[in-house]
């Protein structure tokens, strides 16, 4: 029987133990790796990103702009990397960016943040799950003492409290500085529960996640409540503009962002939007962010309106959007020119990125939305978005 065991070795960024797995993979499978083996990083940056480091995987990125927003941290025109492989991508949102800039720039802001870890304690009965919800309370302080003890940026922020039958399910709320911080959270709320356990006078048992975080899963919870960072964009566009750059009228606009409207309660969809995912993703990969956090960050909350004279209001709010300027992927080479483009990376970046990570989604959303009225979406898919071999 064929070994396809993956090798390793001591130091397993080593350019030996590197070179072990890429002719284990060539002698074992169709692919010469010619690409995939070629990079320009330095492998041993790589410890805590990834494991059985092979090579690189390369993503096209492209360059939108320039995006004029009016923000409390981000002000000024951005360039922003977008790395994806889908055609017209890039071009819709350049397009939707020109069209803010010559209406005045995307004003962002940002409401909240802050990040989860969710313990569930269990009981006995439905009254000690209630006179427990209020010894919490009572002992906030200590506890979170004991889960600041583990991080020098995280602060616990309040402990939320839901009762079902005997159980009490909770959400650790912290703010975290420029890390994601669920790793953060995770620790810190493990130290705050063994005190708990040490100090609650009666008997209880916990699970670290009751799975009412819902990281890296779509949740009303998270919209409601906030996970990550939550942050509006906003921009009022003259009628004449929009006729202009997008060859739709706002009326048509606003008739068609109805009808959407309808639909996406219909099919019970994480936000009302066209396609917060797409902007996302492409900046989360260009910017070291962990991607599968898209599943959280692509829930929006979309707004219009039209006004009396004609012209369009168009508003997001991105109610988890889960980014980090330092650690993680962040650091990597690719990672952090991308973020060096944008002006964000290292401490104190945090919040300018999200704003400009919004500013992005909704010049995205006006483009793919006024596409769709003026029906040029499908002739810009099949002129920009075909590549076949």
């Amino acid at each position: 029987m064929t070994d396809l065991r993956i090798p390793r070795e001591d130091d397993d960024y080593a350019p030996t133990a590197i070179e072990g797995r890429q002719r284990h993979v060539r002698e074992h499978t169709d692919s010469p790796l010619e690409h995939v083996a070629s990079y320009s990083l330095d492998p041993t940056t790589l410890p805590g990103n990834v494991e059985h480091f092979l090579g690189v995987a390369q993503v096209p990125i492209g360059v939108a702009g320039p995006l004029l927003v009016d923000g409390e941290h981000a002000q000024g025109e951005f360039l922003v990397p977008l790395a994806t492989t889908e055609g017209t991508l890039v071009a819709s949102y350049n397009r939707g960016m020109k069209l803010c800039r010559e209406a005045g720039g995307i004003r962002t802001t940002v409401l909240d943040d802050r990040m989860q870890r969710a313990p569930v304690f269990s009981f006995e009965s439905a009254r000690e799950a209630r006179d427990f919800a209020a010894w919490l309370e009572e002992n906030f302080d200590s506890i979170a003492a004991a889960a600041e003890e583990t991080t020098s940026s995280g602060k616990l922020l309040d402990i939320q409290r839901f009762s079902v039958s005997k159980l009490l399910y909770t959400r650790f709320n912290y703010s975290t500085g420029d890390a994601a911080g669920q790793n953060m959270t995770g620790k810190a709320t493990f130290a705050a529960c063994a005190w708990i356990k040490q100090n609650y006078p009666r008997e209880l048992h916990f699970l670290l996640e009751g799975q009412f975080a819902t990281d890296k899963k779509t949740s009303v919870v998270n919209m409601l409540h906030t996970r990550g960072k939550r942050v509006v964009a906003e921009i009022t566009l003259p009628a004449a503009l929009v006729e202009e750059q997008m060859h739709v009228s706002t009326d048509k606009l606003y008739a068609a962002r109805m009808r959407g409207q309808l639909g996406s309660i219909m099919s019970v969809t994480n936000n009302n939007g066209n396609h917060s995912a797409n902007g996302l993703t492409a900046m989360f990969i260009a910017t070291g962010q962990d991607v599968a956090n898209v599943a959280e960050s692509s829930a929006l909350y979309g707004f219009s309106e039209l006004l009396p004279n004609g012209d369009f209001y168009a508003s997001v709010t991105l109610p988890s959007l889960i980014i980090a300027t330092y650690g993680g992927g962040t650091g990597l080479a690719t990672q952090r020119e991308c973020l060096e483009v944008l002006g964000c990376y290292g401490s104190g970046k945090v919040l300018k990125l999200a704003e400009i990570m919004a500013a992005t989604v909704l010049a995205g959303e006006l483009s793919l939305g006024s596409a769709v009225v003026a029906e040029e979406w499908v002739e810009a898919h099949d002129k920009h978005g075909r590549n076949r071999p």
